[in-house]
């Protein structure tokens, strides 16, 4: 992804092993790499054109508007919306008041952010009860299923740039998607996914993929996992400089975001 000669880096504080690696990546290009200040929102580099941002939603929340940068994420409705041939489980929007209300075992996760942690629940019993979880936090309801193994892609334009596996049976387990002996199906089965539903996503997205297990230890098919925002994403064992071009993409100057992908900007949904 070519880059003008003032774009830069920004980088939220909390250190990561993905943000040492896209840092030296985006050095390789000659852009400048910049660690944001812990407090006082962008500091020095606020107003300064060309910025992109790799870091927690959070973090961005507070600095956003003073670097310009869009930053694009999949609706919180993207999975639930999914056709079940590509979901291979029953998956609904809700709210947390619907969830605790639940009288079944379900995974329940925030659809983006980290408001709580995502988790199997016995029952909606057993959901957090904290004073700054409202009742109507959006959250997604899903079947209880098991991943044989699970893939991080970093799309861009609908196109997998490269990719990793990450999970085996729910242990970390990451290798390279280029070379795995699954390559070729994670490949065919993302590539059907986005070609049928590729517009219902930003053009800059980390798209998670897997095949699910059997309780006898077999597995049934390829089933899309989420879709997460790629400028908050770990990129395991994929290409750095790849996943940069999706990263720099996904949160990037403000004044160069396409007509389609301002829709998925969370700054500029309503504007």
């Amino acid at each position: 992804m070519a880059v003008s000669r003032t774009d830069f880096l920004a980088h939220a504080p909390q250190y990561s092993t993905t943000g040492e690696l896209l840092a030296a990546a985006a050095r390789q290009r000659g852009m400048d790499v910049e660690v944001l200040p812990v407090c006082g929102g962008a500091g020095g580099l606020r107003g300064r054109p060309g910025g992109h941002y790799f870091g927690g939603p959070l973090f961005a929340a507070g600095i956003a508007d003073e670097l310009e940068v869009g930053l694009l994420e999949p609706t919180d409705d993207w999975l639930s919306s999914l056709p079940h041939e590509f979901t291979l489980r029953n998956i609904v929007s809700s709210t947390l008041s619907e969830a605790r209300r639940l009288t079944r075992p379900a995974f329940v996760k925030p659809p983006s952010g980290k408001s709580f942690p995502a988790a199997v629940h016995t029952d909606g019993g057993t959901l957090p009860r904290t004073t700054d979880l409202p009742s109507d936090t959006p959250v997604q309801i899903s079947d209880v299923v098991t991943w044989a193994r699970e893939f991080r892609l970093f799309v861009l334009d609908g196109e997998c740039r490269t990719g990793s596996q990450y999970v085996a049976f729910g242990r970390m387990d990451s290798a390279p998607l280029h070379g795995h002996p699954d390559e070729e199906i994670v490949r065919e089965f993302a590539n059907n996914l986005l070609a049928a539903h590729g517009h219902t996503l930003p053009s800059a997205v980390a798209l998670d993929v897997g095949i699910l297990s059997t309780s006898d230890g077999g597995t049934s098919g390829w089933a899309v996992v989420e879709a997460n925002m790629a400028w908050f994403a770990n990129c395991y064992a994929s290409d750095p400089d790849r996943t940069l071009d999706v990263v720099l993409r996904a949160a990037g100057p403000r004044s160069r975001l396409s007509a389609r992908d301002r829709g998925f900007c969370r700054h500029l949904k309503d504007a």
